[in-house]
């Protein structure tokens, strides 16, 4: 009969698994920290033409270092079901919006955002709602810190990560149609727009995030209880601010100011609620 070992608590193979997990995650995140810088000086210089391969690597590094920190502290099984069902609903909602124009209004995806994993579904938004979903959860469970042990947490936690998705897609929205031209928008019924994604997109943005959430929540719940709280995790408000980051100097470069001064300063106030909230 096998002998398990326990330290802390935690048996011994348990152990061994978050050691080999926490080696992937700085591997990946080695490796995406190189990627972004290149991507980033791309903004500025003139690097391999037109290619589009540095943004699609930047997002599948992204994607997977996120998925190695969640797999730090959550069992593997857990991660891998979260992120099927993000990818899968992120995907359909946007095929069905690229179909119908509901419910982001109506769009049409190009060339520039690569081949399509099916008509009309680029292979990256599945890891863009990835990337999204996990990293803004992050952030707004450092915002929510102090109110962990609230009755109400859980639904707040899903509140504030649909809204921290909203602000992201604020600031991808002129880098996607500006910038990289991923994909243009139609006409729309109403002129109120922001670089002419419509409104209600960022409603059909903050909708989807909740049915992900809805659904993604109990794969992301740690059943193992724990006699002290966790130590904060730092690593997705890295990971969103940097990205945020990336955004902001797009839009410094292209001269795209309103989408500067709103992504420069939203995230200034949401790096400074994170910090006050993870030292709680």
């Amino acid at each position: 009969m096998m002998k398990r070992v326990a330290l802390k608590g935690i048996p011994l193979r348990t152990n061994r698994f978050a050691g080999w997990s926490a080696g992937f995650h700085r591997a990946f995140f080695g490796l995406f920290v190189l990627q972004f810088a290149l991507v980033w000086i791309r903004l500025w210089l003139d690097l391999f033409g037109a290619s589009r391969w540095p943004e699609g690597l930047l997002v599948v590094l992204a994607a997977a270092t996120t998925l190695a920190s969640q797999a730090r502290q959550l069992p593997g099984q857990n991660v891998m079901m979260a992120s099927i069902i993000i990818a899968f609903i992120g995907g359909a909602v946007m095929s069905i919006g690229a179909l119908t124009g509901v419910p982001f209004g109506p769009f049409n995806y190009t060339s520039n955002i690569g081949q399509e994993l099916f008509h009309p579904l680029p292979w990256a938004m599945p890891l863009v709602w990835i990337v999204a979903i996990f990293n803004a959860r992050g952030v707004g469970r450092l915002i929510l810190r102090p109110w962990r042990k609230g009755q109400n947490y859980g639904l707040w936690l899903i509140e504030v990560t649909a809204a921290l998705v909203v602000l992201l897609d604020l600031g991808l929205e002129p880098f996607a149609t500006r910038v990289k031209h991923y994909w243009l928008w139609g006409v729309s019924r109403t002129s109120l727009g922001w670089y002419n994604a419509p409104w209600v997109n960022f409603i059909g943005w903050a909708v989807s995030a909740l049915i992900i959430l809805a659904f993604a929540t109990p794969s992301l719940i740690n059943k193992i209880p724990a006699k002290q709280s966790p130590a904060p995790d730092w690593f997705p408000l890295v990971v969103w601010l940097m990205l945020n980051f990336l955004l902001a100097t797009a839009a410094v470069s292209n001269q795209l100011w309103p989408a500067a001064v709103l992504v420069i300063a939203t995230n200034v106030i949401v790096a400074a609620l994170a910090g006050w909230g993870g030292k709680s």
